[in-house]
């Protein structure tokens, strides 16, 4: 399921957005009040969708865009003048004050924009990942969000499929070595060559 941050320097809006994507069955994940504080809940869940009501002190709605391109998506429900600054295609804008129909619409379209532009792994695919994650909760004492983190962030970092990487986990494991399952994956490419 896809994860919903809400960002904003007032806490009466965070707190009736919250209640608002709660009532639509989009409860959020985290309520954020820094700039800080939003960047952290971004990488902690890795992607998802952002809705920023009226800003933060010091972020630039671009940059952050920019910065999380492919694993957000944005809404930024803002007065026009705040919006007529944004230059970023991909932010969605809503102008405030905005119903809370037009709140919802806006969300849930975001929602199932984000889950349409996620790769679809077959079943094979997740049952590994699924393998993986289990094994790193054994071995690591990781708990499966943190799990699935590792291997997500991990696949990114080499430009691998998470499946792909799942099945170096689980084939380092078979090895009698005694490293760290973490540990033993190959560096490799998109191609699937080792790097250097």
């Amino acid at each position: 399921m896809t994860r919903v941050i809400i960002a904003g320097a007032s806490e009466p809006a965070r707190t009736k957005l919250s209640g608002l994507l709660a009532s639509c069955g989009c409860p959020p994940f985290r309520c954020c009040a820094s700039e800080s504080e939003l960047r952290r809940a971004v990488n902690a869940c890795s992607d998802g969708v952002v809705i920023l009501a009226g800003g933060l002190p010091g972020l630039d709605p671009d940059d952050l865009a920019w910065d999380y391109a492919g694993h957000i998506h944005i809404l930024l429900i803002a007065r026009p003048s705040v919006l007529d600054r944004c230059e970023a295609p991909e932010i969605a804008r809503l102008t405030a004050p905005a119903s809370a129909r037009s709140v919802t619409d806006a969300v849930l379209a975001l929602l199932r924009s984000h889950q349409d532009s996620l790769p679809k792994r077959t079943g094979r695919d997740r049952e590994t990942v699924d393998q993986a994650k289990r094994l790193l909760m054994e071995t690591q004492g990781l708990t499966e969000p943190q799990a699935h983190h590792y291997i997500q962030r991990h696949a990114m970092d080499r430009g691998i499929r998470m499946a792909d990487l799942a099945s170096q986990i689980l084939a380092a494991e078979k090895k009698p070595d005694g490293n760290d399952p973490a540990e033993r994956p190959a560096d490799t490419g998109r191609n699937g060559e080792e790097t250097e």
